[in-house]
């Protein structure tokens, strides 16, 4: 049977220097076995003139020939050629050239020649990882100058987009990428609502009120987790990097689509750290040159379809089942009315709407036979279940708008007594808003029918929220529930709609 014949690469070039022929066939043979690209040359003048003229990454040269020795071929070599890695042969330890020679003349590695080429081998495989690292540091080198080259635009007034775009352009070629953008919050604009900044190449080079369509809800879970969190994140499809200021506040993430990023991670992070701080300059004058009128109208755009899609993934989750169906819409209905009982301010009682709206989109994510399942939970399943306020958390930290309702999707299952999840916070460290949270969706999950059990009256539900005030529920919140529940009636007629299918 034919053996396979190895895939020659040309990622690196090598050539080899020597007066024996036989020795250059025995080499080649070698290295062409194992991947490399090798041309042979047994004149040493000749060898300086090809070097002159073509590129290559290694010299494998030896030391006595003629008419010039292999240092003379160095010295000469190193006049106009600083970076190939040379590796120098000697046919007898004695005839070795001196260690000075070697050190002065940048010679990286010399062994014996001998009949079996295991050391050389050795010694050829660790200089071209040496030259793939330095490959990868001038690639670095390279991305870090146009990232420096973008700050004369700061002060010019360039548009914020255009200093993005130059960053994206400087990252991608480190990981071999050409799909990537940078999302980043918009510190400068003069209102109250929280706006941001898109920018992407390849496939993102798009609208930005297109970027929530192209988005999937797990890429949009990611990037809330990166900010978040403050890290790195490692996914099948990319590379997510969090951009924050001098004062660690966070300012969004750069996205970079690739499957080839090796050593490129750890530079790509440094190179995210400077990127970030031409961005926060960048922000000191960009929207200078950006048309006011324009950026409402793309922030609303957003904005809009942000919701939407927020709402069409809500929707998901309540109509895959009938018992929950309407229950995100009872739970905000409630929360409300608790936080007006509470004499709240208009914004606080918009966030528990809200909160109460989307407080179990982290669901989108888990399976449906967990979701549905009439028996026990076991262990892992319920573990599994106890995920989704973290992942509704993330989802909707991914755009800056919903910052201040993400504590409470995110803490609406702790206990009062420390016992709940994500975080088992207790007391006082639970926000206020998210005790009430806990209550409105404590209350609709009691007094509705579910797959598991039939619901309870009111008068049992009540009860319920006696029994477990001070450990799982907030007692102030739990008295506010039972006063308003004197109009329990008026209540269940304007939920009226909630319960139609």
């Amino acid at each position: 049977m034919r053996k396979r014949l190895t895939r020659i690469s040309m990622d690196y070039k090598i050539l080899v220097l020597d007066d024996e022929e036989g020795i250059i066939n025995t080499i080649k043979i070698m290295l062409n076995r194992n991947g490399y690209y090798c041309k042979g040359i047994t004149d040493p003048i000749e060898a300086i003139d090809v070097l002159k003229n073509e590129n290559f990454d290694m010299l494998i040269l030896d030391y006595i020939m003629t008419p010039i020795n292999g240092d003379e071929v160095v010295s000469r070599l190193r006049q106009f050629n600083k970076d190939i890695y040379i590796l120098m042969l000697t046919g007898h330890k004695d005839l070795a050239p001196p260690l000075d020679t070697i050190k002065g003349l940048d010679i990286q590695g010399y062994c014996e020649k001998s009949d079996r080429f295991d050391q050389l081998l050795l010694l050829i495989e660790s200089g071209i990882k040496s030259i793939s690292q330095m490959r990868t540091i001038k690639q670095f080198k390279d991305g870090l100058n146009k990232i420096l080259q973008t700050v004369p635009k700061i002060y010019q007034l360039q548009p914020i987009t255009t200093i993005m775009e130059e960053i994206l352009k400087g990252l991608m070629p480190l990981v071999n990428s050409e799909s990537a953008f940078i999302l980043i919050d918009d510190f400068n604009n003069n209102t109250n609502e929280k706006k941001v900044i898109f920018k992407g190449v390849g496939t993102y080079d798009i609208p930005t009120e297109d970027l929530i369509e192209k988005l999937s809800p797990y890429l949009m879970e990611q990037i809330g987790k990166s900010r978040e969190m403050n890290e790195v994140l490692s996914l099948e499809s990319g590379m997510i990097y969090p951009l924050h200021n001098e004062y660690n506040t966070s300012m969004g993430v750069i996205y970079i689509e690739s499957k080839d990023f090796k050593e490129g991670k750890a530079l790509i992070e440094i190179y995210a750290r400077q990127a970030a701080s031409s961005i926060n300059n960048a922000h000191l004058h960009s929207l200078i040159n950006m048309k006011k009128e324009e950026l409402d109208w793309t922030y609303k755009e957003l904005k809009k379809r942000y919701l939407d899609t927020i709402e069409a993934l809500r929707l998901t989750v309540d109509a895959k089942d009938i018992y929950t169906r309407g229950h995100s819409d009872r739970v905000a209905y409630y929360a409300m009315k608790l936080g007006r009982a509470f004499n709240l301010p208009e914004d606080q009682i918009e966030l528990l709407r809200l909160a109460g709206i989307f407080h179990d989109i982290g669901k989108i994510g888990t399976a449906d036979d967990i979701l549905f399942k009439t028996d026990k939970l076991e262990y892992d399943e319920y573990e599994e279940i106890k995920k989704h306020p973290l992942k509704g958390a993330y989802i909707l930290s991914a755009i800056s708008m919903f910052q201040d309702v993400v504590p409470l999707v995110k803490y609406h299952h702790e206990r009062i007594d420390g016992k709940g999840y994500p975080e088992g916070l207790k007391g006082d460290e639970i926000p206020f808003l998210a005790r009430i949270l806990s209550v409105a969706d404590a209350f609709d999950a009691m007094t509705t029918d579910r797959k598991y059990r039939s619901k309870l009256n009111i008068e049992d539900a009540i009860l319920q929220f006696k029994m477990n005030a001070g450990t799982q529920f907030d007692a102030e919140v739990v008295d506010m529930l039972i006063k308003i529940l004197d109009d329990f009636e008026t209540m269940k007629k304007e939920l009226d709609e909630t319960f139609k299918t």
